[in-house]
C-alpha cells in the first residue's frame, strides 16, 4: 500500500461524485495505450518518470510484457489537480487486439468517458472503429489522442502544414464514426474538435503531449516540435527531452479528462435508459439518476478475477447506494443472496482494502457466490431489474479439442477451466456428448494461444488440437408441408410442430438483446410486433435458445402445462446440436401447433417428452433444404502501392472477396471478407509477401452459407471428426405416421 501515496486522498474524493471521472483508454492494437498509461501513472507517483514508457506497468502479466500487448483490462485510480481543484480519475486500460475485444465491452459498462488513441501514421484502423462503436453504444463520451507524432516527423518527414493536414484527416474520420454510432442527442455535441481542447497529440514513447490550450499557454508551435527532431542524434535526444519537460504528456491528457469528460452526476441520467431497463421512478431508479450513496444498492459486475487466496473477486461500477463489508445483497440474474466479505479499491494487480465504496465509483468486492460478468448486485429484498446484457462484437468462432496430458490431472483440469471461463466469458467450454471430447472455443487463434499459456502457468499440462472452425446450421426456406408429428417412445403422447426461418432483423434483435427470455411478456410482445410478428405469436414465445425461438400455438389441450418444461428442454437440445453436423442451429422459429398428452403422469416424463419434441424438429429441419453457415471475418489492410497485388492474391487464394479499395496518400486500404477457416496463418504470409510493410486487422463479420459445392464435403469432415456416420440422417428417420 505504501506504493500508492494518494490512497487516503482518493478515498476522500470518492465521496464527491462531481470530481470523479470514470474513463477508459481504447484503441487499435499497438497504437500506444499502455505506453501512454505509464506517463499518467508516473504523474500520480505510482511509477518513476524515468521508466514510464518502457515499464508498461498496466501490462502486469509477464506474457503481456513479453509480447508487448495488452490481454487483460487493468484498473487504477489517480488523483489530479486541475484549476486548483482535486479530481479522482478511475482509469481502465483495455486491450487493442480483436481477440480480446470482450474485455473492452466489459470495461466500457463501468465508465462514462473514453480516450481514443490513434497512431498518427496508421490513422484510425478497423479496431479503432470497433472500440469507438462499442463506446458510443454504451453512451460513453469520446475524446482523442493522436499518438506517435514523432514518426510523422522522423520517418515520413512531414512539414508543419502537412502534419496539421494529417491530423485533420484523422479528426474527420473519428467524427464520421461518432456521427454514425453516437446516440441521436449526442451526434453533434460529442464531435471532437481541436479548438475546444478535445484533441491532444504527442508521443507516448517520448513522453510529450499537447492540445491547443496547452500549445497557447506554453508558446509551442508545430515548427518547434519538428525542430526538436532535427539535427544530430545526440542533439535530438536532448531537445526531445527538453520538449517532454516543457510539455509533459500527462498534463493535457489528465486535464482533458477533468474538463471534457462527464462526472457520474452528469452521465448516469443519460446512460441509465441505455444500460438499465428498470423503472426510473422506483427508489433504485432515482438513486441511480442522482448517484445517491444512500439509495438502494445497484452495481454492475464488469470483471471477475479468481484469486487463489481471496476466492472470486468481482470488479464493477456502483451506480446507486454503497457497497460495504458485511452487507447482505442479492444477485438479481442468478436469484441468489450473499454477504460482501471485503471491499477493495483495485490498483492494477494490488487491491487496497477500504471501508466502503459509494455510488459513482468502481469497486472490487469478494465473498459472493457464483458470480459472473454482467451480474447485477442489488440491495437485499428490493425488487429491481437487472442491467442490460453486454453486447459483444464477435462470437467465439474458433475451437480446439483440449484434454489433460495425464488423466490424473482431471480434477486440476476442471478447476483451471472453471477459473478461465469465469474470468473470460468469451471462452466457451463444452463437452461433446457423442465423442466425449472437451471443446474450448475462443474469438480467434491468439485468444486460444493465450489461454493455452494460462493453463500451463496454472501447472496444467494439456494437449490442444489444431483449430477447428465452428459452423451454424439453418434452413433455406420455411417448412411448407403439414405440421410434422412426433410421438413419445411409448406412443401415448403426440406433438405437432411447424418451422419457419427467422428474418435476419429478428436474429439481430436477439443478438442485441432487444428480445430475451428475461423480458416481461408485454415488452417482448411489443418488440416482436414492431418487427412484423402477429399479436398471437409475439405473445406466445416460451423459449429462446441462441438465435432460435419456440412459439406455443397450442389451444385448449389438457396437461400442456405439466409437460411444457420438458418440451422446452427438447427444443433446446434440438437446436443446440442440430441434425446436419451437430452444429448449433441458427435463425429457426419452431411453432408448437397441437399436442395430445397421456393423462397418467407416469407416461409423460422427460424420457417420453424430449424425443417427442426433438424428432419432429429435426424432421422439419431436414425437409426445409438445410444449409451450413460459416463464419466470415472482415479484413482490412493498409499497404504501400507497390505491395497491393500480393495482398489481393492472398485474399483471393483464401476464398476472400474484395469489398473496397481506397487510396490514402501513398497507401492503399484494401477491405475484404474471407472465411475464418481460410484465415489461419495469414499473419506470417502477409508479413513475408509485403516485407512487413502491411498494417492489417481482422474481426468477425457475419455468418454466410458455405458454397453449395463445398457443403457436403465439410459436413462429412465435421461428422467424421465427431465419430458420426458420414452422411446426415434422412427426414424419414424421424418421421412418424399418424
Amino acid at each position: 500500500m505504501a506504493r500508492y501515496k494518494q490512497v487516503d486522498e482518493i478515498v476522500k474524493l470518492m465521496n464527491s461524485p462531481e470530481v470523479i471521472r470514470n474513463t477508459s483508454i481504447i484503441a487499435h492494437v499497438d497504437h500506444g495505450k499502455t505506453t501512454l498509461s505509464d506517463s499518467l501513472l508516473a504523474a500520480a507517483g505510482i511509477i518513476s518518470t524515468q521508466t514510464a514508457g518502457q515499464k508498461l506497468f498496466l501490462d502486469s502479466w509477464d506474457l503481456e510484457q513479453k509480447r508487448q500487448m495488452t490481454v487483460f483490462a487493468s484498473n487504477v485510480s489517480l488523483a489530479h489537480t486541475f484549476q486548483d481543484r482535486d479530481y479522482l480519475i478511475n482509469l481502465i486500460d483495455t486491450p487493442g487486439h480483436i481477440d480480446f475485444s470482450g474485455a473492452v465491452t466489459r470495461s466500457l459498462r463501468a465508465v462514462d468517458g473514453a480516450l481514443v488513441v490513434v497512431d498518427a501514421v496508421e490513422g484510425p484502423m478497423t479496431q479503432t472503429e470497433t472500440v469507438l462503436m462499442q463506446a458510443l453504444r454504451e453512451r460513453v463520451k469520446p475524446i482523442l489522442f493522436i499518438n506517435k507524432v514523432d514518426r510523422l516527423i522522423k520517418e515520413i518527414k512531414l512539414t508543419p502544414e502537412e502534419v496539421q493536414r494529417k491530423f485533420a484527416k484523422i479528426i474527420v474520420r473519428i467524427n464520421t464514426l461518432i456521427e454514425k454510432y453516437a446516440p441521436e442527442e449526442h451526434k453533434k455535441d460529442w464531435q471532437v474538435k481541436v479548438e475546444d481542447g478535445r484533441v491532444a497529440f504527442g508521443s507516448a514513447l517520448h513522453k510529450w503531449g499537447l492540445n491547443l490550450p496547452h500549445m497557447k499557454a506554453k508558446g509551442i508551435s508545430f515548427a518547434d516540435i519538428i525542430d526538436a527532431y532535427s539535427g544530430a542524434p545526440e542533439d535530438v535526444g536532448k531537445k526531445v527531452d527538453a520538449l517532454s519537460k516543457k510539455a509533459p504528456l500527462p498534463e493535457p491528457i489528465l486535464d482533458m479528462f477533468c474538463e471534457q469528460l462527464p462526472n457520474p452526476l452528469q452521465a448516469q441520467p443519460y446512460r441509465q435508459s441505455q444500460i438499465w431497463p428498470g423503472d426510473a421512478e422506483s427508489a433504485t431508479g432515482k438513486g441511480m439518476a442522482k448517484v445517491d450513496p444512500n439509495g438502494p444498492l445497484l452495481m454492475c459486475i464488469s470483471t471477475i478475477e479468481v484469486d487463489p487466496h481471496t476466492g472470486t473477486v468481482a470488479i464493477g461500477r456502483v451506480f446507486s447506494g454503497s457497497v460495504r463489508k458485511g452487507k447482505m445483497v442479492q444477485l438479481v440474474n442468478s436469484h441468489q443472496k450473499g454477504t460482501v466479505q471485503q471491499v477493495y479499491m483495485s490498483m492494477v494487480t494490488d487491491r487496497v482494502i477500504v471501508d466502503h465504496v459509494p455510488a459513482g465509483n468502481i469497486a472490487a468486492i469478494s465473498g459472493l457466490p457464483s458470480l459472473h460478468v454482467g451480474e447485477t448486485v442489488a440491495e437485499e429484498d428490493v425488487e429491481t431489474h437487472p442491467f442490460e446484457g453486454l453486447k459483444y462484437v464477435s462470437d467465439p468462432v474458433v475451437t480446439v479439442a483440449v484434454e489433460p496430458e495425464d488423466v490424473k490431472d482431471l480434477p486440476l483440469f476442471d478447476k483451471v477451466m472453471h477459473k478461465l471461463t469465469t474470468e473470460d466469458p468469451n471462452l466457451h467450454f463444452t463437452m461433446n456428448k457423442e465423442s466425449g471430447e472437451f471443446l474450448l472455443s475462443g474469438m480467434g487463434e491468439l485468444h486460444l494461444e493465450i489461454t493455452a499459456y494460462r493453463m500451463q502457468e496454472a501447472g496444467l499440462k494439456a494437449k490442444l488440437s489444431k483449430p477447428i472452425v465452428i459452423y451454424r446450421e439453418t434452413i433455406s426456406h420455411d417448412y411448407n408441408g403439414r405440421p410434422v408429428m412426433g410421438k413419445s417412445p411409448n406412443k401415448h403422447s403426440k406433438l405437432w410442430i411447424s418451422m419457419e426461418k427467422l428474418p435476419e432483423e429478428v436474429v439481430e434483435a436477439i443478438k442485441e438483446e432487444k428480445i430475451t427470455e428475461m423480458q416481461t411478456r408485454e415488452e417482448r410482445q411489443k418488440n416482436l410486433k414492431a418487427l412484423g410478428w402477429s399479436t398471437d405469436d409475439a405473445r406466445s414465445v416460451i423459449a429462446i435458445e441462441e438465435n432460435n425461438i419456440l412459439v406455443n400455438r397450442i389451444k385448449g389441450r389438457q396437461y400442456v402445462d405439466e409437460v411444457l418444461d420438458h418440451v422446452k428442454s427438447g427444443f433446446r437440445e434440438a437446436v443446440h446440436s442440430s441434425v446436419l453436423a451437430k452444429e448449433p442451429a441458427y435463425g429457426l422459429k419452431v411453432n408448437l401447433e397441437d399436442i395430445t398428452v397421456h393423462e397418467d403422469p407416469v407416461h409423460r416424463g422427460p424420457a417420453q417428452i424430449l424425443p417427442m419434441t426433438w424428432r419432429p424438429i429435426w424432421c422439419a429441419f431436414l425437409l426445409s433444404d438445410p444449409k451450413l453457415l460459416e463464419p466470415l471475418i472482415s479484413f482490412e489492410c493498409k499497404v504501400p502501392n507497390n505491395f497491393v497485388s500480393p495482398v489481393i492474391a492472398l485474399v483471393q487464394k483464401r476464398r476472400g472477396k474484395i469489398l473496397d479499395m481506397t487510396n490514402e496518400d501513398e497507401m492503399v486500404i484494401v477491405k475484404a471478407e474471407m472465411p475464418v477457416s481460410e484465415s489461419f496463418g495469414i499473419a506470417d504470409e502477409l508479413r513475408s509477401s509485403t516485407q512487413g510493410r502491411a498494417f492489417w486487422a481482422t474481426q468477425f463479420s457475419r455468418w454466410a452459407p458455405v458454397p453449395e459445392q463445398m457443403q457436403a464435403e465439410i459436413v462429412k469432415q465435421i461428422r467424421e471428426r465427431r465419430g458420426l456416420p458420414e452422411t446426415p440422417p434422412k427426414p424419414q428417420e424421424f418421421y412418424e405416421a399418424e
